[in-house]
């Protein structure tokens, strides 16, 4: 029923995209109880073979790290990413998983860097997000010394901070400063909101996405995954040839 449904819906493909395409999905929150993504090794492994089951063959699992909330380090992070391998392992699931972090670009992190701590991916590829609420007043000056440090920045799910909604030209300027662009895939279905799936699809449209992620939390982000394989704007993401998922 849903593939014909799909044959007769605007923006659905009449057959859903395999995430094969992609190989690695480099953003998710798999390892349990340090952050708000999976609660427990059950469910991270249920996360895992869902995950697989929609085509990908690699994870770069990325617990959050921000300021008092979730102050998580590599050792915690480390730690966690050898029980979910040994779970793996025991239930016979062969996959690759490794893992880094995403970092709030909040008043602690300064710190962190300076201590040389970042968990890094790739080339020393590194996942920051913002705050949802307002600009960091140091945001320039943070980007400008990891840059200098040798690291390749990813901004997390550019398209759900909605204070720049109005003033596109802070993602243009972010973009000249060489800052690699990943969306949620989920975000075109608009799980999110309408207005963060119309700004997911203008990046499309304006080629400025370079990566594709999952921000894999619960079974409820992968019932939205799955909905996603669905959308024409993934497929043209996909077409235009420019994520380097599968370099990682």
């Amino acid at each position: 029923m849903g593939f014909i449904k799909n044959l007769f819906t605007p923006g659905k493909l009449s057959k859903p995209l395999n995430l094969s395409v992609l190989k690695t999905d480099m953003h998710s929150h798999l390892i349990p109880g340090i952050d708000d993504g999976s609660d427990s090794l059950e469910t991270s492994v249920e996360l895992i073979r869902g995950m697989m089951e929609l085509g990908y063959q690699k994870f770069i699992t990325t617990p959050h790290i921000q300021g008092e909330f979730f102050q998580n380090t590599p050792h915690i992070i480390l730690s966690g990413l050898k029980k979910v391998k040994r779970e793996l392992k025991k239930q016979n699931i062969q996959v690759e998983i490794e893992a880094a972090a995403e970092y709030l670009i909040d008043d602690q992190f300064e710190a962190k860097y300076k201590e040389g701590e970042l968990m890094t991916f790739g080339k020393k590829h590194l996942l920051i997000e913002f705050s949802y609420f307002n600009e960091h007043p140091r945001l320039k000056e943070f980007l400008f010394d990891l840059q200098i440090e040798g690291y390749k920045i990813i901004l997390a799910h550019p398209e759900r901070y909605s204070y720049w909604f109005r003033n596109f030209k802070k993602y243009e300027e972010l973009k000249d400063r060489g800052i690699l662009f990943q969306i949620n895939i989920t975000s075109l279905t608009g799980y999110y909101s309408a207005d963060v799936k119309k700004m997911a699809e203008k990046f499309i449209d304006e080629d400025m996405v370079d990566l594709a992620g999952s921000d894999m939390h619960n079974v409820h982000y992968l019932e939205a995954l799955e909905k996603s394989c669905s959308e024409k704007y993934l497929k043209k993401l996909v077409d235009s040839g420019k994520l380097l998922n599968s370099t990682l």
